[in-house]
């Protein structure tokens, strides 16, 4: 059910994600179109049932998918995972799923950023109707906000300051004749926030037109993790464009912290996401990437066990979400406690 007001005009807010958290929610991967190969979509599913089996260590997991595929998404799950008859496609629950506010009052609704599929980059029929659709199972209030796009392309503390790439919002891919300012308005009501910290980004190099979360990660008000190459190369569109949001982001007064990119990994290809930030904070626990690189991966644990303390840090191996593109935060959504 819309409202017509958006999330901060009705007393609403995105609270931080390493709050409580009722329950998670993922997506389950089932479309040929999107993955032609079965042998990867295969490769795929069990790396999304791995996640999802590991957070329901710590919280509830709701996957999402039609029920026509809960048989075989069952031989993977664990039994603790709940399955819900909601189609979908692909996995990115973080960009497809529902981004749920809170007022503070007990009452909880979803902020709708429309999913087109990264700027009408990959199929989305299904996709493009989870949001609403979660909202509607759960009988929650749906918050217009005026635009297209993905929660993985915006970072927020959940104390009002968000952060994000121009490239994956100022696009005439998702927001055409929208300017900056009028999208960082709508984002702001979106969120409930009311500071926002914009780098360029990257245009037309990846789906994503590089999302925020797969490089900087806020992990308390005004504290952000990014992930960082030792030796960035020189002309590197992604690399540039890191240096800068580093460099943004510590002039605007933030505390940052770097982790280094893994340098020994198993998966060589240029395009491979190995961002140790694309990690997934959960009631009792952090769900973190490692990519076979030992000094790289231990350094990573121990920063994000400082960064959390009190958490338990589980890293699992994950790479055939690097190959496409994206990590675990991207397959992962959080319905906060009310």
């Amino acid at each position: 059910m819309g409202t017509g007001r958006s999330a901060a005009a009705s007393g609403f807010h995105v609270p931080p994600e390493e709050g409580h958290h009722q329950r998670t929610f993922m997506q389950w991967p089932v479309s040929r179109r999107v993955h032609p190969d079965p042998v990867f979509l295969d490769m795929a599913q069990a790396t999304i049932a791995n996640i999802a089996n590991a957070i329901s260590e710590f919280e509830p997991v709701t996957m999402l998918a039609a029920a026509s595929d809960h048989r075989r998404a069952r031989r993977k799950l664990s039994a603790a995972v709940e399955l819900w008859d909601i189609p979908t496609e692909d996995l990115w629950c973080r960009d497809a799923g529902p981004i749920f506010v809170v007022d503070g009052k007990g009452g909880l609704a979803v902020s709708h950023i429309r999913f087109n599929g990264w700027g009408r980059k990959q199929v989305h029929v299904r996709d493009g109707r989870v949001a609403e659709t979660v909202a509607g199972r759960l009988g929650l209030p749906l918050l217009p906000t005026g635009l297209q796009g993905e929660a993985g392309g915006v970072e927020q503390d959940g104390h009002g300051l968000l952060i994000a790439h121009e490239s994956s919002w100022v696009n005439d891919n998702r927001n055409p004749g929208q300017s900056r300012d009028e999208i960082e308005k709508r984002l702001l009501a979106a969120y409930g926030a009311d500071r926002m910290i914009w780098s360029k980004g990257v245009w037309a190099e990846d789906i994503t037109d590089y999302h925020i979360d797969s490089l900087a990660r806020f992990t308390g008000p005004g504290r952000v993790l990014i992930n960082l190459p030792d030796a960035p190369v020189p002309g590197d569109p992604f690399h540039n464009a890191a240096l800068e949001t580093h460099d943004t982001l510590v002039a605007a007064g933030l505390k940052v912290e770097v982790i280094p990119e893994p340098v020994k990994r198993r998966v060589k290809s240029v395009d491979f996401v190995a961002s140790y930030a694309n990690y997934y904070v959960c009631n009792g626990g952090v769900i973190a990437a490692e990519f076979g690189d030992p000094q790289a991966d231990a350094v990573a644990r121990d920063t994000l066990g400082r960064h959390y303390p009190g958490r338990e840090v589980i890293t699992l191996h994950v790479d055939p979400l690097g190959e496409m593109g994206g990590g675990i935060h991207c397959a992962t959504q959080q319905m906060p406690a009310t």
